[in-house]
């Protein structure tokens, strides 16, 4: 069976040695992310992922907080591994703020009482689908991603330092760049454990 789609998805990898090698020009990977958040679904249309695109210098940025943040929790013996994972991030070339509008969520939930419990539930199931969009389409640019979650420790620094709106909630953090060593090899579980098919 030969996919387009299921190709890319495959193809779709962590990445954690990340590198500034990158042929694509920082305006047509912009476009990309773009594309891809704008035509990832979610419940009622609702369009509730919200997205901040970093290079250079203000990706670093988002490394330096969570690295200045962690270094007064994380015991001092442990920090220098700590430490090496958040160069690991900063040595890309970008990084992808992933936010939820929680104003359209409570929007939603005004207007649809009848689901109001349900829709935090979609709008983190449409931050999950605009992520893997947007790392399925970086993949397939042969750009390297990983997915992180320093939230919410980060979140009132990194909303300061950008002036993000108060009804965005930070969902996660996806550092982006060349690829820096090969894809291992990755293990999947039987289908049997996994899958039932009736019908």
């Amino acid at each position: 069976m030969t996919n387009q789609h299921l190709e890319s998805i495959k193809k779709r990898r962590t990445q954690y040695a990340l590198g500034k090698n990158v042929a694509l020009p920082k305006t047509e990977i912009e476009a990309l992310i773009k594309e891809a958040v704008k035509h990832s679904p979610s419940s009622f249309n609702s369009q509730s992922s919200r997205v901040v695109i970093l290079f250079g210098a203000e990706s670093d940025k988002v490394w330096n907080i969570a690295k200045e943040t962690l270094k007064k929790i994380v015991p001092e013996d442990a920090f220098p591994a700590t430490e090496g994972k958040l160069n690991s991030f900063a040595a890309g070339i970008g990084t992808i703020l992933f936010y939820e509008d929680m104003d359209v969520v409570k929007g939603l939930q005004e207007n649809f009482a009848a689901y109001a419990d349900n829709f935090p539930i979609w709008s983190e199931q449409a931050s999950g689908m605009a992520q893997l969009s947007v790392w399925t389409a970086l993949s397939d640019a042969n750009i390297g991603a990983s997915l992180q979650h320093y939230n919410p420790l980060i979140d009132n620094e990194i909303a300061q330092t950008w002036g993000i709106p108060a009804s965005w909630k930070l969902r996660a953090q996806m550092p982006f760049g060349s690829n820096e060593a090969p894809f291992g090899e990755k293990a999947f579980m039987d289908d049997e454990a996994r899958f039932k098919v009736f019908g």
